[in-house]
């Protein structure tokens, strides 16, 4: 047996050509001819096909890699030397000889479906491993919205699945201990809020009365009908669940340490890791002090502190001090940077900073929390600038998560971990390593359970053979405050710093019937254009449920939509969704809820004519 580099053909004067499309995937065997790779230039498609059969023995590209002519795509192995074969477009595809291996590929286990579990190439070539105690055809590390959806997919798709996560409750950090009880709880401060405004219709209620162990059993309930689900989902698709804490041992193993002492050894044919992040800790500040909190220990609701310091006014900051204003603390927020939410633009954010300005105890920007220190009195925290020091009940420390990469043992997996605890992957989400892959907050970009549960679903996919690759034209972030802020693809921010040209249009929620009606008059929604074009390249919502209508400029995001398409499609009316094709109309120039200040201009214009 030999192997054979498959390379780029002559196509003609293109250079840099990128990948569309992988046909095929690593072990398959394929005929002559057939197609293995998709090249698309700005004029056409064209496949490149196997020179010979054979077995498909690596992948040198990925979906989104840029090639040209004597660029390898495919090694195959095979049983001669390859003789040219033309691709669709008439032009050979070439190949290369390369000297036999000292062994070949063991062949598929008939009593599993799976490769047999190998290690990874050396002077000796490619030496068998003896199986764990449990064998998978795909692990994957962690449970949560990433790693349940990643294990779900792959066993939809026939694949042997085996789920470690080191806590006997399924769901990770987002359901347990993050998105879903903080939503329930900022679900109960909205009612809350509600109530208040209402006295200034002329509906007034008594002071509500919070029977903080009914609270926290109702949310736990809503956190247990998730994660129950989750395990019978899991036992439904046959998919194996270790419980520890899991550490690799090597390229095709993994060891797990159970709670009762005993350690599992997992070993696996592709494993993909979807370990998460933890919360930052600060520097000066007492975190062993049961007072000093992070996001998890927020949601516990102890008690309700009479001052609460939240460190960070980022997303997460801002939600759990949502929550404890509502139900009854004085809350000071304290940020490093020059506005709340630094990921956002600033007009979305004004809204959110005017109410809560009115609200909290105070809002300290360009702040740092010099030193705690714990007292029998309270939490003494000492600021930097002119903020004079103060003392407090309780503290939120939620300036930001960092991933788990660098706890999980993968320098013995060969896998490359960066410094901040990263594991840098291609658009098919793979490490370094061919068969592991990496997704949700150990992968990097936004720390998101939607973009985590995208991810897994391309890894589980790619793993199973299809063509799939993680290439998103938007993500959306939401802080579910009050009132919340979404945004999705190019901010205005990012525009100035990448000097990327564009249009806005902006239609404010105080011409909104609807969101007059719902005390959301001081919302707008913003999308941003090609000035070109008038293709999508953005959009950001301030108001009641910002989070669920970020979705409709999303897809027109996705789908590559002009900004016309969102005005020209009818919405209900009166709605808060009508507010985007309102903003649609007013980039048109058909707006007729507002002044329409393009008509106006070209009035003007005419007369002076």
């Amino acid at each position: 047996m030999s192997t054979l580099d498959v390379l780029v053909p002559d196509i003609g004067d293109f250079t840099d050509v990128p990948v569309a499309e992988i046909l095929v995937a690593v072990g398959e065997a394929v005929a002559a001819e057939d197609p293995l790779v998709v090249l698309e230039s700005d004029k056409s498609s064209m496949e490149i096909p196997a020179p010979q059969a054979g077995t498909v023995k690596e992948l040198k590209v990925g979906v989104g890699d840029a090639v040209s002519e004597g660029s390898a795509l495919v090694v195959l192995e095979v049983e001669a030397a390859a003789p040219t074969a033309s691709d669709g477009a008439g032009a050979p595809a070439e190949a290369v000889e390369s000297p036999a291996e000292p062994a070949t590929p063991p062949s598929r286990d008939d009593a599993t479906g799976h490769l047999p579990v190998q290690s990874s190439l050396d002077a000796g070539g490619v030496a068998e491993v003896e199986r764990g105690d449990v064998h998978a055809g795909v692990l994957v590390l962690g449970s949560g919205p990433g790693g349940y959806a990643a294990a779900f997919r792959a066993a939809d798709l026939g694949l042997d699945v085996v789920m470690v996560e080191r806590y006997p409750i399924l769901g990770g950090v987002c359901l347990n201990v993050g998105c879903i009880p903080s939503k329930a709880l900022l679900h109960v401060a909205k009612v809350i809020a509600e109530a208040e405004t209402a006295g200034t219709h002329g509906v007034t209620f008594t002071k509500p009365e919070i029977d903080l162990d009914a609270l926290r059993t109702w949310k736990e309930g809503v956190v247990a009908k998730l994660t129950g689900g989750l395990k019978q989902m899991a036992k439904g698709r046959k998919v194996q669940v270790v419980t520890g804490e899991a550490r690799f041992t090597g390229p095709n193993m993994l060891a797990v340490l159970g709670a009762d002492g005993e350690t599992t050894t997992v070993s696996f044919d592709s494993a993909i890791v979807a370990a998460g992040s933890r919360s930052v800790q600060l520097d000066g500040v007492p975190h062993d002090d049961p007072r000093v909190m992070d996001s998890t220990g927020a949601l516990e609701l102890d008690d309700i502190p009479e001052q609460l310091l939240v460190v960070g006014g980022g997303i997460i900051g801002l939600e759990m001090a949502t929550v404890y204003d509502a139900l009854g603390s004085q809350v000071t927020v304290v940020e490093l940077a020059d506005g709340l939410i630094p990921g956002a633009d600033r007009d979305l954010v004004k809204p959110l900073a005017k109410r809560i300005g009115a609200r909290y105890a105070a809002i300290h920007l360009e702040t740092k929390v010099d030193k705690i220190e714990a007292r029998d009195d309270g939490l003494h925290a000492t600021f930097s600038g002119e903020v004079e020091d103060a003392v407090f009940d309780r503290v939120l420390v939620a300036v930001g998560r960092i991933p788990n990469g660098a706890s999980l043992g993968l320098e013995h997996a060969g896998v490359h971990v960066d410094d901040r605890g990263f594991l840098p992957v291609d658009a098919q989400q793979r490490t370094n390593i061919q068969h592991i892959f990496a997704i949700g907050d150990v992968a990097g970009g936004p720390m998101l359970a939607h973009k985590a549960t995208a991810e897994g679903h391309v890894a589980a996919e790619v793993i199973a053979g299809h063509a799939a690759a993680f290439e998103p034209r938007g993500i959306p972030s939401v802080a579910y405050t009050d009132p919340e802020v979404a945004w999705v693809g190019l901010t205005e921010t990012e525009a100035a710093e990448r000097s990327i040209a564009y249009e806005k249009s902006v239609f404010p929620w105080s011409a909104s019937g609807r969101a007059l009606a719902i005390d959301g008059a001081d919302g707008l929604t913003k999308l941003l254009r090609d000035p070109e074009t008038g293709r999508v390249l953005g959009a950001g919502i301030v108001g009641p449920h910002a989070g669920d209508l970020i979705a409709e400029p999303g897809f027109a995001l996705e789908m590559g939509a002009d900004v016309a398409d969102l005005g020209l499609t009818i919405h209900a009316h009166p709605t808060l969704s009508e507010t985007i094709m309102l903003a649609a109309e007013i980039a048109d120039g058909t707006i007729t809820d507002l002044p329409n200040k393009a008509a106006i201009r070209a009035a003007k214009a005419k007369t002076k004519s």
